[in-house]
């Protein structure tokens, strides 16, 4: 069964983070260069929350703020959903579904590892159902003997 640690080291492991002071504008900005859908939040090594395209819409358009005033700790989320490392995919899915979310950071105890996307994990979980359905015709057809 793959793990979460399974797929960072085959994704990496680059997070792209900001500081809770700057502007949303400037997080906008930073998703789009990367082409990434969330931001971690960190001063210094700490974990101050995760910043998502959603939130931006949500927090910004809904409440009439402005992407150049708005300060990315005034619309954040800072508790954060996470996993560990060894979690098993299945779990990290089941977690994102359950909770609505489409990134997870990934932690080993208090290290940040990694952000992983939805579209990483289904990624994932078709890879490995692709190499088992290989495996399964392999031996079904004696392949090779």
């Amino acid at each position: 069964m793959s793990t979460v640690r399974d797929m960072i080291r085959k994704k990496g492991s680059e997070v792209f983070s900001i500081l809770p002071d700057a502007t949303v504008y400037a997080a906008l900005v930073m998703m789009a260069k990367h082409n990434t859908g969330a931001l971690m939040v960190l001063s210094g090594k700490k974990v101050e929350g995760i910043l998502s395209e959603r939130d931006c819409v949500r927090r910004l358009e809904l409440e009439g703020k402005t992407a150049k005033e708005t300060r990315v700790r005034d619309i954040m989320t800072s508790k954060v959903v996470y996993v560990e490392a060894g979690q098993p995919l299945e779990e990290c899915m089941a977690l994102m579904i359950d909770k609505n979310i489409r990134h997870l950071p990934v932690f080993d105890g208090t290290d940040l590892l990694g952000l992983i996307s939805v579209r990483d994990v289904l990624k994932e979980v078709v890879d490995v159902q692709q190499f088992l359905i290989s495996q399964l015709e392999h031996y079904i057809t004696g392949g090779g003997r």
